[in-house]
């Protein structure tokens, strides 16, 4: 009989293989597809993943292989990405991967491998990281060109935050190209709390990435799997017995078998598993005790100098557990544990004094020769066995240390882990700011940017507010100043107030004309611009650029000229807004400076839109977008040219194609400012359509409904003009006044075209819709309105148009959207001309001009509008070319007491409205006798006695959406 620890057979799994070799079929068709491959440990997934990756090479796949290891917990940032990068470095060679992106990106690479020679001198690292994930993205979608990928990540259940976050960016990006990714974990690990259970479930709402759980084996398959071991069919009792003792979980199943005893019951699995390890000799048990400190995979040069053995020494050692595939002989010289479960097993039998003295061995040789690890490795290795050797002082150094090449990595989550650790040993080593050279507070600062960069806010602010409380603003002025900037900019990303506070503060402790005071002038003046408070944002933004200058910041400058420009926007001087932006693009162009070029770009994309040229602004979109792309910023930047465009896009009525860039730019997980900016496209597009569940959902999540005031106010009037068209919508003119009243309440809305005189239009159309029920009110807010609308300025045509709609001058109004290609606007303006040629009894003018407006929003599906339309058609008695669309109503806002006419609809919803029974007659062209008739045919259809009882029963039941 001939045995073999492990079964030459592949046993199963058919099913499992079918899924992964369709998902593959998909993803050839460069259509987006990963599997997340679930299992207990010892169950199998790693002979599966290598019997489809054997499959897949033999159909031309180029197949890349990373795996996580355990020491990604504490802070190896991006091991299965940089472990495939290396294999595809050995495949071909570095210049070759650095020919297939962007030029000079390659020294991004070189922060994960140092065949890309020097790291890029980049400091900037609020995009760095992006750039990087970019780049990723890039160089798989490149390969994909020659031939379909296949990337294999491995026991992402030990991913690092980083790696888990470029999982989800690739998952939610690789589109359009034939790359597969195949991730496995152990299911079995994932307690309630494990920081994988949020990305899988993520993961899980992402169309093409399809949960494979790997079962155990069935009784058959067990046989099968004994007979490959053992070389002839088992007998049926020994399955039985094989089958109950293992679980049907094939790892145990070969450890039964090699211990030779497979009918006593092993008190753990750790007991079976150290079965078979006890059987070796002796000093082989004690070399594997040694290599399980190194981890899964140790190097023999290193395990070498670790167990003071030499070359013949530690080869005959180690050939028994070779023998038994304890071990197996790796790539590059290493040697591997079978399974993690063997390797933890072992581990967890060093006694405490061994596990300190081993680690400490380790430690201390990495650091005598770093090219022991592979490279990028040693940092955080020496950091993991100097902690696991509990040598508070040489942990600490090393954590530091550690961070620091974290930092470098864009590992920023990383980062923070190993400064943490430092925080928390700090106390324990009596002299530590000598050790490492800094003080505690450095410490808090570098954690308090890597948390800002990474976008965890929270743990920002409270490393922001632990190093302020340690400071003290007149001995160290720069210091605080640069932590005020700081928090004034989480506050701004939570949509907190008190940012304006925390930079003029800032401002006031660095008065000189220092690198320190342009900095803050710089955020301050942006702030300042952005909440609309122009006359001061100029003035500290010009004394900016006048020391910028003086220093000859050619960089900074152009970032003043576009903060310059942002004022001139928020003015609604949209001329000069542009011809700054391209000043600045221009000394972006001539610097090579990507993120100036791309930033001058995005606003000149939104110039053009507030100009009236949304086709412009479209096209200068696109092209920003693929420059953003090539400079490998997109998920930043490139996401908020993405919502320019969109708006543009919106404007012209192009809505299902401003979705798409919408719902594409949400998945790549940007800011949240950038996040309710795409939003709010949509949620003005759902509104427009009568989609309200949708549209609440939006509305919620960008802060529309809550009292607070934004700061910024752009956010502040866009939220207020989509809460009064909700309220339209919803046939709630009160509310919309109540909620116009409230908005005039804050500083006057700026004079840029898209935000005042738009808001100012709106709100003339709530006073209309409110004057029947509430004249006084209404009234009052039209005088307010027009007290503004006196000093408002603005130019340009989107001004203009705006202007004339607040005006009443409708007819203009229309005529100058048709020119500048908004159909909506347009429509909606016909729809309000006509309203006023019926009342002054022109039927004939308000039918021309109800049949120009009926096609225009039958395309957009704006079904509000077309109800409006068609619901004054009928009143003037035109009618209409088109049939009319419909939304089809939820069962349940169908069932009512009895059938109501169209006609008892339009009065009911005018009851609801509060208006007398003369109001509705004035506003249906009937008479007042006939609409008590209609309310008297209304209230038993209803089953209510009362005006109140009907109007309480439509909302209930949902009649006037």
């Amino acid at each position: 009989m001939t045995s073999r620890a492990v079964s030459p057979v592949f046993v199963g799994r058919e099913v499992e293989l079918e899924a992964l070799r369709e998902a593959f079929d998909q993803a050839r068709k460069q259509a987006m597809a990963a599997v997340l491959l679930g299992g207990e440990a010892g169950v199998g997934k790693t002979r599966l993943i290598g019997r489809f990756v054997e499959q897949a090479g033999q159909a031309d796949a180029h197949v890349l292989v990373g795996g996580c290891v355990e020491l990604s917990a504490e802070g190896l940032a991006y091991a299965p990405f940089t472990a495939a990068l290396r294999q595809l470095v050995r495949e071909t060679s570095a210049a070759e991967v650095a020919a297939l992106l962007p030029e000079g990106a390659g020294r991004d690479l070189a922060r994960l491998l140092p065949e890309f020679g020097e790291p890029s001198g980049d400091g900037e690292t609020e995009t760095a990281r992006a750039r990087l994930f970019e780049l990723i993205l890039m160089l798989l979608e490149r390969l994909a060109e020659r031939r379909p990928v296949v990337l294999v990540i491995e026991d992402i259940h030990w991913a690092d935050r980083s790696s888990r976050d470029l999982i989800a960016f690739l998952s939610r990006n690789l589109r359009t190209s034939p790359v597969l990714m195949v991730m496995t974990y152990r299911s079995d690990e994932l307690h309630r709390t494990h920081p994988l259970r949020p990305v899988l479930a993520e993961l899980g709402r992402v169309d093409g990435v399809i949960r494979v759980e790997l079962p155990r084996f069935t009784q058959d398959e067990v046989a099968a799997q004994m007979a490959g071991i053992l070389g002839v069919t088992p007998e049926l009792a020994r399955v039985d017995t094989v089958f109950e003792r293992s679980g049907g979980i094939p790892l145990f199943v070969e450890a039964l078998l090699d211990s030779g005893d497979d009918c006593s019951v092993p008190d753990s699995l750790h007991d079976l598993i150290l079965g078979s390890i006890e059987r070796l000799p002796e000093e082989t048990q004690r070399v594997l005790r040694t290599a399980a400190a190194g981890g899964v995979r140790v190097g023999h040069a290193l395990l070498a100098a670790v167990s003071v053995l030499s070359d013949t020494e530690l080869e005959d050692a180690l050939r028994p557990a070779i023998a038994a595939n304890v071990l197996q002989v790796a790539d590059g010289g290493a040697y591997a544990f079978r399974h993690a479960l063997i390797r933890e097993a072992v581990h967890d039998e060093l006694l405490p004094g061994e596990h300190a003295r081993m680690h400490a061995r380790y430690a201390e040789e990495i650091e005598r020769d770093r090219s022991l690890v592979p490279p990028g490795r040693a940092v955080i290795e020496i950091a993991h066995h100097w902690y696991s050797a509990r040598n508070d002082l040489w942990a600490l150094m090393s954590a530091w240390e550690a961070a620091g090449e974290a930092a470098r990595s864009f590992a920023y989550t990383e980062q923070i882990q190993l400064l943490e650790r430092v925080l928390t040993l700090w106390d324990k080593v009596p002299d530590a700011a000598e050790r490492i050279h800094v003080d505690h507070v450095t410490i808090l600062e570098r954690a308090s940017e890597a948390a800002h960069v990474s976008g965890d806010m929270d743990r920002a602010l409270k490393f922001v507010r632990a190093a302020l409380h340690e400071l003290d603003e007149n001995t160290a002025p720069e210091r605080v100043a640069e932590l005020l900037v700081r928090r004034a900019n989480v506050k701004s990303q939570k949509g907190k107030p008190g940012s304006l506070d925390d930079l003029r503060h800032a401002e006031r402790l660095v008065p000189l004309p220092t690198e320190a005071r342009v900095n803050v002038l710089t955020r301050l003046g942006t702030v300042l611009m952005a909440a609309d408070e122009r006359v001061e944002g100029a003035a500290v933004t010009h004394e900016a650029l006048r020391i910028a200058r003086q220093m000859g910041d050619e960089c900074q400058e152009a970032d003043l000229l576009i903060n310059l420009a942002l004022g001139h926007s928020m003015a609604g001087d949209m001329e000069t807004t542009f011809t700054l932006n391209e000043r600045a693009l221009a000394i972006g162009k001539r610097l090579d400076a990507p993120r100036i070029v791309l930033r001058a770009l995005a606003n000149n994309v939104d110039a053009l839109d507030n100009l009236g040229r949304s086709e412009e602004a479209v096209a200068l979109a696109v092209e920003g977008e693929k420059l953003a792309r090539r400079y490998g910023r997109y998920r930043h930047q490139g996401v908020f040219i993405a919502n320019n465009r969109a708006e543009a896009l919106a404007s012209l009525g192009r809505w299902d194609e401003a979705i798409q860039v919408v719902e594409g730019a949400v998945t790549m997980g940007s800011a949240p400012r950038n996040r309710w900016h795409l939003l709010r496209v949509h949620a003005e597009i759902a509104i427009a359509r009568g989609e309200g569940d949708l549209a609440r959902e939006f509305l919620t999540e960008v802060g529309a409904f809550t009292p607070q005031r934004d700061e910024w106010a752009q956010e502040r009037t866009n939220n207020a003009r989509l809460l009064l068209a909700w309220h339209l919508m919803r046939g709630e003119p009160l509310n919309a006044l109540e909620a116009a009243v409230s908005t005039l309440a804050d500083p006057p809305p700026s004079s840029k075209a898209m935000l005042g005189w738009r808001l100012l239009a709106l709100i003339r159309l709530v006073c209309d819709a409110a004057e029947p029920v509430d004249a006084g009110r209404a009234g009052a807010l039209r005088a307010r309105t027009d007290e503004l609308a006196a000093v408002m300025g603005g130019n340009g045509p989107v001004s203009e148009a705006f202007r004339l709609v607040y005006h009443g001058d409708f007819d203009a109004a229309a005529q100058a959207w048709q020119r500048m290609g908004r159909p909506y606007v347009r429509a909606e303006a016909l729809l309000q001309a006509a309203v006023v040629a019926a009342t002054s009894g022109d039927r004939e003018g308000a039918a021309a001009r109800l049949r120009e407006a009926h096609p225009l929003a039958l395309a957009l599906r704006a079904t509000p509008l077309v109800t409006r339309i068609e619901t004054l058609a009928r009143r003037v008695g035109a009618p209409l070319c088109e049939a009319p669309v419909r939304q089809a109503a939820p069962a349940a806002q169908t069932a009512t007491p009895a059938a109501l006419t169209r006609r008892e609809l339009e009065v009911l919803r005018l009851v609801a409205a509060g208006r007398s029974n003369r109001d509705i007659a004035a506003e249906l062209f009937i008479s007042a006798k006939t609409v008590s008739v209609h309310v008297s045919n209304i209230l038993p259809k209803l089953g209510v006695s009362t005006r109140a009882e009907a109007a309480a029963a439509a909302h209930r039941l949902s009649l006037l959406s």
